[in-house]
């Protein structure tokens, strides 16, 4: 994760201009054929990675299965505010550091590290910083779904090929879709106890003759007491980070 946060920051001290001096083109977007318009291109090309972050995040990494498996939770157990979304969004953002990790380190070492030492070029970088997210997709997506978007590539004219080689267009459509169907597998296996603790809490009450009273508050205590008495969290959290591969 520290080297994810030195790689964000090496991007932005690229575009800082140098002290009071005015804006350093050359400093700012490196070689571009000498053109102020080349520079120009360059620095609304990492304005427009730097603003699409989020959404690359959530599209090549693990961030999306766990989301949706602590939102599932959270309706599942009956408390719609809690924990908050900001919660939930931080411990899927730091899980999903965790178990990207090898990922960012093997991106900085073989594209990010050469391209600041002007080893390589911002071409050759882009390739080899995509080919290890390209692997982890590989390794995590379902072969129907790839097959699939491989499929509707095929009928437009383009090539068939395996995961591992595939052309993002078609590999990241299809990680997509097959981590947002894990996320509901794992959320259903969660949500199925708490499910059962409202049906008993329920026929309970109804044959008290309670009708009036709303079975989920009576068993929101219990559902609670049943997630902190089998450390839920800890189980959960492990579960998700072993269901990658």
């Amino acid at each position: 994760m520290t080297r994810t946060f030195a790689t964000l920051l090496a991007l932005l001290a690229a575009a800082v201009p140098a002290g009071a001096q005015g804006f350093d083109f050359q400093a700012l977007a490196g070689e571009a054929n000498g053109t102020a318009a080349g520079y120009i291109i360059q620095l609304f090309g990492l304005l427009t990675v730097l603003s699409l972050a989020p959404g690359i995040l959530i599209m090549v990494t693990s961030f999306t299965r766990f989301v949706i498996a602590f939102s599932i939770l959270r309706a599942g157990i009956g408390l719609p505010t809690t924990p908050a979304n900001l919660i939930l969004v931080s411990l899927a953002l730091f899980m999903t550091f965790y178990v990207m990790a090898p990922t960012f380190d093997r991106a900085w070492e073989d594209g990010i590290r050469p391209l600041m030492n002007n080893e390589i070029s911002e071409a050759e970088a882009v390739e080899r910083i995509a080919e290890p997210f390209r692997a982890f997709m590989a390794n995590n997506v379902r072969d129907e779904d790839y097959a699939l978007f491989a499929d509707l590539a095929a009928e437009r004219g383009g090539e068939t090929t395996q995961a591992g080689e595939a052309d993002l267009r078609v590999l990241i459509p299809a990680f997509m879709i097959s981590e947002i169907r894990r996320g509901f597998e794992i959320g259903f296996l969660v949500v199925l106890p708490f499910l059962v603790i409202d049906l008993i809490v329920a026929t309970i009450t109804m044959s008290m003759g309670m009708m009036m009273l709303p079975p989920t508050v009576v068993s929101l205590p219990f559902k609670i007491l049943f997630f902190v008495l089998i450390d839920g969290w800890n189980l959960l959290v492990g579960s998700l980070v072993r269901s990658f591969a």
